[in-house]
């Protein structure tokens, strides 16, 4: 019944929504971009603090007595080995953005830094600090939290796979169960909605952009669409085959990919200036994570609009993704424990985005600053086509990327209508497909309505406006999964150690 109506409910808004924007596009963008303002404007602050909150809170995960606790029964083993398992996590995790902006967004920081003279060699370890900063601890605590709380509540409570669930032991089981918990579900549909759709937003601009180098398929909003249809009628065939075989498979072979692009990369570009970058990047990212965590510019408004439309976004963008994110992650992480779940969760996703965005965005600078060849004034969306055409075998790369990019977009849409489907029917593990195709054309038809009323700063917008409502939820969340852990070590229920160090089969 519960999960009837917040089907019902979510189904319904989120046809208004694609209605609205097919009838009346510019009242839609309006209404999206004055909220924008309102929020990035009202609202940095809470944010800077919420992803600092989130970072701290993980480590104490990692470093304190709660490391021991099982996710699930003492008897339960992992359900994938550890590759596959940090496969299908990464690839859901960010799989679109590293393409679509590994290159564009440390060029832009080198150009425009948040602060100071740009096009320099300040600026250009200043850019990829924050690129790193915007894609890395932070990040993935928010992630690892949330997807923390999801799997205890399911395998060690029994309880069903929703937000709502997890905040049973702060709102009590009748509110949880009850129209709040409703609503509480029915936000967190919107966040993920509007999180995917802008990644699949950007995917489909970047295969029309990659398309468009390879063979001069013109770029327009027509062949976006076309490309929406041929990747839906994908990822909802992938969809119907279930986590085990059509996610699993993507996500390694996604990862095949992406290793083979990043070595390339590595290899075809300026290979020595990039592993030296990385490590000095890498150094003085650690040494300043707090401030730039903390950074919000009060006294200049020219910094304070960098870091509202760079971090700010990127916070509220991680927090919409947490319903879809969490739950994949929380529904392939049966059996580990807190303390490994954790450190994976936050460390190796952190390293691997770190040493990506080095290699492409590095070598993307190196051409700019060192060669003059100008990156940096591309559009978001062609600035790695750009890099590509530069290197030796820039056209098999710029394959390569296409049939990646098209492979984590069904990878995130195939995860995404799985995720929507466990939160609209009650926390079912195995949705109904039938379930999983509605979402899956539903969220086609958003990306469209949000790419064809504004573009890239309209799926922005959406992510910035729907993560506000969610915060509050995830504060409740974390309150509710340490009280629960505390009641957990009271009572002696932790994993027991094994004759053999052995963590994962």
């Amino acid at each position: 019944m519960r999960g009837n109506k917040t089907l019902t409910i979510s189904v319904g808004i989120s046809i208004l929504f694609v209605l609205i924007g097919v009838i009346i596009p510019e009242r839609l963008a309006d209404a999206m971009n004055a909220s924008q303002t309102f929020v990035l404007v009202n609202f940095g602050w809470f944010y800077q603090l919420i992803a600092t909150f989130f970072l701290i809170f993980a480590i104490i995960m990692i470093v304190g007595p709660f490391g021991k606790i099982k996710l699930g029964k003492p008897e339960d083993k992992p359900e994938y080995n550890r590759a596959t398992w940090i496969a299908m996590l990464f690839s859901a995790g960010m799989g679109i953005g590293l393409l679509f902006y590994g290159v564009a967004e440390p060029v832009s920081h080198f150009a425009t830094p948040p602060f100071g003279e740009g096009s320099t060699e300040e600026s250009a370890v200043l850019g990829l600090r924050y690129t790193i900063l915007h894609w890395g601890l932070h990040a993935w605590a928010i992630y690892a939290i949330v997807a923390l709380a999801l799997a205890y509540f399911k395998f060690n409570r029994g309880s069903p796979g929703l937000m709502s669930a997890t905040l049973t032991p702060v709102i009590g089981e009748k509110r949880a169960k009850g129209g709040i918990g409703i609503a509480v579900d029915v936000i967190a549909v919107f966040a993920t909605l509007f999180g995917v759709a802008a990644s699949l937003g950007l995917g489909s601009q970047q295969i029309n952009s990659g398309l468009q180098y390879l063979i001069g398929i013109p770029y327009n909003f027509g062949i976006q669409l076309t490309i929406m249809v041929i990747i839906t009628t994908l990822f909802i065939l992938s969809a119907s085959t279930g986590i085990s075989k059509g996610i699993k498979w993507l996500s390694n072979i996604n990862m095949s990919l992406a290793m083979i692009l990043l070595v390339a990369m590595l290899i075809l570009g300026p290979t020595v200036f990039v592993l030296n970058l990385f490590v000095n990047t890498l150094g003085e990212y650690i040494q300043n994570l707090h401030r730039m965590g903390l950074r919000l510019s009060p006294f200049n408004e020219e910094e304070a609009g960098w870091t509202q439309g760079w971090t700010i976004f990127y916070w509220a963008w991680w927090i919409s993704w947490t319903p879809f994110v969490g739950m994949f992650i929380a529904r392939v992480s049966k059996g580990r424990t807190v303390r490994e779940f954790t450190v994976a969760v936050l460390l190796i996703p952190t390293a691997l985005c770190a040493f990506w965005f080095t290699v492409f965005g590095g070598t993307g600078i190196q051409m700019e600053l060192l060669n003059g060849i100008d990156i940096s004034s591309q559009p978001i969306e062609t600035a790695l086509f750009m890099v590509y055409d530069q290197l030796p075998l820039g056209a098999v790369l710029s394959l390569i990327s296409v049939l990646l990019i098209s492979t984590f977009f069904i990878t995130s849409a195939d995860s995404a209508t799985f995720v929507l489907g466990m939160q609209t029917t009650g926390g079912m593990l195995n949705p109904p497909n039938r379930v999983k195709i509605t979402w899956g054309l539903i969220l086609s038809a958003s990306t469209l309505v949000l790419l064809f009323s504004g573009g890239l700063d309209a799926l922005q917008t959406a992510i910035i406006v729907s993560a506000l409502p969610l915060t509050f939820i995830l504060l409740v969340m974390a309150y509710s999964l340490l009280k629960s852990f505390k009641q957990e070590l009271r009572a002696g229920r932790t994993a027991q150690p094994r004759r053999k160090e052995k963590i994962s089969s």
